[in-house]
């Protein structure tokens, strides 16, 4: 279970003393990576630098409705800084307006920038929010761009359920991972998402999980 955590904090009263503790705990027991806010990717790199941890970062978070080219230059400074893994959400904003058009063209552009980099990207769909028509439409065009993960939710507009990754493993492409996170807390309902298809879990109860 420990190599498939993304170890994270992402509250917005995160502390230097938190990152560093975060990744000592992330070192000590095997998590695949921690998942911090992009003002801490470089310090996470040098606390990191000898280690086989990965750095993920979001963007756009928590909402996603800053414009695309915003995003793009997040994500490309985080690269700079270090990380490996870029958390992206999308723009819900333009989802429940219809604009598809503009919803394929960023993730397009934002798979594109994160791949020619050689980083691992992964789209936050925010599922909870979704309509089954939304979720379908979103699901096409994951299939025809193929981001490295596609992702449940930030956490911010609510949790994770087993359905959500069962819909995600039944109809993604294959080569397509799932990220399962918020509301993560216990054993069981970490394996139970397992079950259902999900090769990575983000969550802030990592500890909790593995003991």
């Amino acid at each position: 279970m420990n190599t498939i955590i993304d170890h994270t904090f992402l509250s917005p009263q995160a502390t230097a003393d938190d990152i560093r503790r975060l990744c000592g705990e992330a070192v000590n027991h095997g998590f695949r990576a921690v998942c911090i806010p992009p003002y801490f990717v470089s310090r996470a790199r040098t606390e990191l630098n000898d280690s086989e941890v990965r750095i993920a970062t979001v963007i756009g978070f928590p909402y996603g409705y800053c414009e695309t080219p915003i995003k793009v230059a997040e994500a490309r400074r985080s690269i700079e800084e270090g990380a490996d893994e870029l958390d992206i959400v999308i723009n819900v904003a333009a989802v429940k307006s219809g604009d598809w058009n503009y919803i394929k063209t960023e993730i397009e552009q934002m798979a594109t920038t994160v791949r020619l980099k050689g980083k691992v990207c992964k789209l936050i769909l925010e599922m909870g929010v979704l309509t089954e028509e939304e979720a379908d439409r979103l699901v096409e065009i994951c299939n025809v761009v193929r981001p490295d993960f596609v992702k449940t939710c930030s956490g911010v507009q609510g949790g994770v359920t087993v359905d959500q990754v069962r819909f995600l493993r039944a109809n993604l492409h294959p080569e397509i991972k799932i990220k399962a996170s918020g509301g993560i807390r216990t054993q069981a309902e970490a394996q139970a998402l397992v079950d259902a298809g999900a090769d990575r879990l983000g969550t802030s109860s990592g500890l909790a999980i593995i003991e």
